[in-house]
C-alpha cells in the first residue's frame, strides 16, 4: 500500500484529518445511509435521507460523532430510521467516503456527487464539485472506501 500522506484509515472510524462543522439531524429513511455517505435534506429541515447522483448534498454521515445510542454497530452497517445522525460539513477536511462503481479516481481528481452518497469522477463546469480524491482507488463491480478532501 501507498502512503497517500494522511492515514492511514481509520478503523471504524470516518474522520482521517481536520475539524468539520456538526450537525445533528435525524435519519429519515435509512436505504443506503451508511457512515461517509452524502445526505441531503428529508421532508424537514432536521431530516437526512441519502443523497442521489447529482443531488443537493448538504454533508456526509459522520460515524464517530454520533452518539453510541444511535450509531450503528460498525462503518459498514447501516443507520436506523429515526436515529439522530451526525452529519458533516464544511471545508478542508478527510474523510473516508464511498467510491461509486466502475470509476478509476487519481489522487487529486474532482468528484461530483453519485448514486446512493457515493462519489464518482467530476468535470469542471459541469458538475459540482464537492470532493477531492486524497488517494488512487479503482472500483469495478462494487464500491470502495476513498479518502477525500470534502469541499462542501
Amino acid at each position: 500500500m501507498v502512503d497517500v500522506g494522511y492515514g492511514p484509515k481509520p478503523t471504524n472510524a470516518i474522520l482521517v484529518a481536520g475539524n468539520p462543522l456538526i450537525q445533528i439531524l435525524k435519519i429519515q429513511t435509512a436505504d443506503d445511509c451508511y457512515p461517509g455517505r452524502l445526505v441531503k435534506k428529508g421532508t424537514n429541515d432536521d431530516d437526512v435521507v441519502v443523497n442521489t447522483q447529482n443531488g443537493a448534498a448538504i454533508g456526509w454521515l459522520g460515524y464517530e460523532q454520533t452518539i453510541k445510542k444511535h450509531r450503528p454497530s460498525t462503518v459498514d452497517t447501516v443507520y436506523s430510521a429515526n436515529a439522530q445522525a451526525a452529519v458533516l460539513h464544511g471545508e478542508h477536511f478527510i474523510i473516508v467516503a464511498t467510491l461509486q462503481t466502475g470509476q478509476t479516481i487519481t489522487k487529486g481528481a474532482l468528484l461530483k456527487a453519485g448514486a446512493t452518497g457515493t462519489v464518482e469522477a467530476a468535470t469542471i463546469g459541469t458538475h459540482d464539485v464537492i470532493a477531492v480524491a486524497e488517494e488512487s482507488v479503482t472500483t469495478t463491480t462494487s464500491v470502495a472506501d476513498i479518502m477525500v478532501r470534502s469541499r462542501l
